[in-house]
């Protein structure tokens, strides 16, 4: 199996559905944030902090690379990762790509119950988060929208619905269910 890659904005689920679908197919499971700051000894808001965000896109870029030469594996991306340089089409050359696409609402509605630290979202009050992350989804979508396979996971709430984003992603993959 080539790799299978998860692609969306941030806060759809890609790091939760990646871990159940690479246990589902039993394989590993990478997230593509996680792999950058075990590399580089790192957490990803301090990379944006001291080196700033097109630095940080020049690492991702690189460790996208890296990883998804893997064998095996479900990755799960950043969001920005498919708006940069060529890393949409590439994606799509080397592994099964699968957009998890959310409606702004749920990821207005995953935002406020996530623990990580959105280095993108530093300081910005309710009304601008709600502005930012509305502009920044109608932007990606087309990159978004390029992966070879889409499943709308505006229902997950539930570890349940989790099985059921896995099973669908599996059925448009032509993988057992």
């Amino acid at each position: 199996m080539k790799c299978i890659v998860l692609v969306g904005y941030m806060c759809v689920g890609k790091t939760t559905v990646g871990r159940q679908l690479a246990k589902r197919l039993n394989c590993g499971f990478y997230d593509l944030d996680w792999y950058i700051e075990e590399r580089f000894h790192k957490k990803i808001p301090a990379i944006f902090a001291e080196e700033g965000e097109e630095r940080f896109r020049d690492l991702e870029r690189r460790m996208l690379r890296e990883v998804a030469q893997f064998e095996n594996i479900v990755l799960a991306c950043g969001g920005g990762t498919p708006t940069r340089f060529d890393n949409m089409d590439f994606m799509n050359e080397v592994a099964e790509t699968v957009y998890l696409e959310a409606q702004p609402e749920t990821v207005l509605a995953h935002l406020k119950v996530s623990k990580g630290t959105r280095p993108l979202l530093q300081g910005l009050s309710p009304e601008e988060t709600d502005r930012f992350v509305r502009q920044q989804l109608q932007e990606r979508s087309p990159y978004y929208q390029k992966a070879n396979h889409t499943v709308n996971v505006d229902i997950l709430d539930t570890f349940e619905k989790i099985k059921d984003v896995v099973e669908m992603i599996l059925e448009q993959l032509n993988l057992p269910t």
